[in-house]
């Protein structure tokens, strides 16, 4: 046995019992599955299609400035010592992408969503309301981008990561959302570029 394995086969019983409570539960319990710590918890055992590191990057933002790449489709978080956490984001398709400096206006957990008008005029087969949970397409955590309509958000399609596929808000695995998350503030500035 592997030193990886152990703690994986301690897992089982946890991860099999929440498959059984799903199963089991009256619908007041299956929300905590949905959001709250322990869908946060489970986040950790989903597939990370492009891994979060921490690399040397000679910067010249300051310490807690994100920095999001569109071209490399990566967020940076500039720490001190001329280093960042690198992430894997999806970005803007063509026609929706931007450039520009923003300010984290707010921060939600498991935010509920609202599709824009423009969003609804181009696809009217969406819902005008979904609560935050795992089939919402903000995911566990969202930041918002000043007075504008884009977020960095958590995503329910990981495998979107690393392509340029939404309306102009910047996808992150609910993983990776979820540290951002706790590093970042309000009034952190955030500068995409190209």
């Amino acid at each position: 046995m592997t030193r990886l394995t152990a703690p994986r086969r301690r897992l089982r019983p946890i991860l099999a019992a929440t498959a059984l409570l799903s199963l089991a539960a009256p619908a007041h319990a299956i929300g905590l599955l949905e959001r709250g710590p322990i869908a946060d918890f489970l986040t950790v055992f989903r597939q990370q299609g492009v891994p979060r590191q921490t690399i040397g990057w000679n910067s010249p933002y300051k310490p807690g400035t994100v920095v999001i790449s569109t071209s490399q489709r990566r967020l940076y978080y500039i720490l001190p010592n001329q280093e960042a956490v690198q992430y894997g984001v999806g970005v803007g398709r063509e026609g929706f992408s931007w450039a520009g400096t923003k300010t984290v206006t707010m921060k939600k957990e498991w935010p509920s969503w609202r599709p824009p008008e423009q969003m609804i005029k181009r696809r009217p087969d969406l819902p005008r309301y979904m609560a935050g949970g795992n089939d919402n397409p903000l995911g566990a955590r969202a930041l918002y981008l000043g007075s504008s309509l884009y977020r960095i958000h958590g995503s329910n399609e990981p495998e979107t990561i690393g392509a340029a596929v939404s309306s102009g808000c910047i996808r992150m695995t609910n993983r990776d959302v979820i540290d951002l998350y706790d590093r970042v503030k309000v009034g952190t500035k955030v500068v995409v570029l190209p």
